[in-house]
């Protein structure tokens, strides 16, 4: 996704009968929740509730629970199935036509009916604002969408791209009423109308107020009568304080590390449980290859051999993350250990101080580490201090931290500016293409001048078109070498899902993987 904004976002293959070819889930006609409403705080915003604009963590929250898609990851689950669709495959051997059926008798909150124009329309919408903001970004391959009769949608890729599937069962999927919505122009009113589990009754500074959907049709069981989500912008001592107050049943994405191991270290005394779930979000150190220090081969393969991502874990994050060695993360098809494998886990000086002679770099390394205090999570500057630390400690650089608001920060990244900086990803949906093909090549996400023609024009390409994911192996590990030996950038850590709730909160182990949909309606109280 998305730059992550704090720390810890499937094709048809052969076998998977009950995956994209016919839905597996429990539907209903005229969904109805039952049990308690749920209070959930968060410290991330929700930046927009226009599908066509969102594309941070928070709105992906929005999108995932008040609007459908296509497809839908099912809960664990890194396979899409049918959502809004009967059946979804692929109409040619090249995974350039993808052709979906949808369920009869659907309807948006509204009452109005949801038919292939509305699919069309959504993803015509999209294409068309392409809001710098927003996920089009993700559809390079669609060329057009047509509609042969009310139920069926045919896409139309402009290259092959087995990962389609996976795209549109994301909330850059999501479905609008083409009657509620402009063809051309974002909405500005804060409403928000799909046909996902619940609907948005109110969105403002403080909350959004979410209820159920009675004319939702899909594979989500709900468990709940509906779900306030309360924002506390970033202030993690007020999103504590209203949890050990009662004022909120759960808490998620947004207490520090700190506040986590306090309150795990004390669980079962205040009545308050935490909940661990996997992740697939990651944080980078990225180098500008055009940096006249971090440009050069050897300062990067030094800096690789002196980090200690297990010091960094357990004095910054306490536990809270894993050390991550792949540009993949674990969990995800194709993930291998390229780092590791190449650098070693524990540092050393002496391979450190190589690296560089052999580049000619014989004095200190005078280098700065570019931070941003909030946007990657509340510990990022201090980690980077940690960095620096570790660098400077071996004698071989003199290293300082500068952190930047994050809107400067992304301004100076883009000119050019800093030769070494943080950035974090949330992943659109979990997949290795997704964790490749927006770091590479022209254009790239990173903005960190690194190209590589073997990657962009032979082996992402092959991943893309290939249907069956597990036979991508091969090529991503071939990728992952490849950016072991270049470092153009080197993974930090892989995050872990933490939600903290209070005793009678059940569900939260349903929604904490790596898929990262949130499901409101797997949450429930008594």
């Amino acid at each position: 996704m998305k730059m992550s904004t704090q720390w810890p976002v499937l094709p048809v293959v052969a076998g998977l009968a009950c995956g994209l070819l016919t839905g597996c889930g429990s539907g209903t006609d005229d969904a109805e929740g039952t049990g308690q409403a749920m209070v959930m705080g968060m410290s991330d915003d929700v930046l927009a509730t226009d599908p066509a604009s969102g594309y941070d963590p928070g709105s992906w929250l929005l999108f995932n629970n008040v609007f459908q898609s296509l497809l839908s990851f099912p809960n664990g689950g890194t396979q899409p199935q049918p959502e809004l669709a009967k059946s979804c495959v692929f109409g040619d051997t090249r995974a350039t036509l993808f052709r979906c059926e949808l369920k009869p008798g659907l309807k948006f909150s509204n009452g109005d009916s949801l038919t292939s124009e509305d699919v069309k329309f959504s993803f015509d919408r999209l294409l068309k604002i392409n809001d710098p903001a927003g996920p089009a970004v993700m559809f390079p391959t669609l060329e057009r969408v047509e509609t042969p009769d009310a139920k069926t949608v045919v896409f139309h890729l402009n290259a092959p791209d087995a990962t389609f599937p996976s795209k549109i069962a994301s909330g850059a999927g999501s479905i609008v009423d083409h009657r509620q919505y402009d063809a051309g122009a974002l909405r500005t009113d804060k409403k928000a109308i799909g046909s996902g589990p619940y609907k948005l009754d109110s969105f403002d500074k403080g909350r959004a107020v979410f209820s159920v959907n009675s004319h939702y049709r899909g594979t989500a069981d709900i468990k709940n009568s509906g779900v306030t989500l309360k924002f506390f912008h970033g202030d993690q001592k007020a999103l504590k304080k209203a949890l050990l107050g009662g004022d909120i049943d759960i808490a998620y994405r947004g207490l520090s590390a700190t506040d986590i191991t306090d309150i795990d270290a004390q669980e079962g005394t205040k009545g308050i449980d935490v909940i661990e779930g996997s992740s697939a979000e990651v944080q980078h150190l990225v180098f500008n290859m055009k940096d006249p220090v971090a440009g050069k081969l050897g300062v990067r393969k030094a800096i690789a051999h002196l980090l200690d991502r297990d010091a960094l874990i357990h004095n910054v994050y306490q536990g809270t993350a894993t050390p991550l060695y792949s540009i993949i993360p674990a969990g995800i098809i194709g993930h291998n250990t390229a780092f590791f494998d190449t650098y070693g886990a524990r540092p050393s000086r002496t391979k450190a101080a190589q690296d560089l002679h052999a580049d000619g770099i014989t004095g200190k390394v005078r280098l700065t580490l570019w931070s941003t205090p909030a946007r990657y999570g509340p510990a990022t500057d201090a980690e980077l201090r940690a960095v620096a630390g570790q660098l400077n400690a071996s004698g071989l650089f003199e290293a300082d931290v500068k952190s930047v608001p994050f809107g400067q920060y992304e301004k100076d990244i883009a000119a050019g500016k800093y030769g070494v900086y943080v950035k974090g990803w949330v992943p659109d949906y979990p997949d290795a293409d997704n964790f490749t093909a927006p770091f590479f090549g022209k254009g790239n996400v990173l903005s960190n001048h690194y190209d590589n023609s073997r990657l962009t024009g032979t082996l992402l390409p092959a991943t893309a078109a290939q249907s069956d994911r597990a036979a991508t192996d091969k090529d991503f590990a071939q990728v992952q070498d490849i950016v072991a030996d270049e470092l153009p950038i080197l993974p930090v850590w892989q995050a872990k899902q933490y939600a903290v709730v209070r005793d009678g909160v059940y569900g939260l182990e349903y929604c904490l993987d790596a898929s990262t949909v949130f499901r409101f309606w797997e949450l429930s109280k008594s």
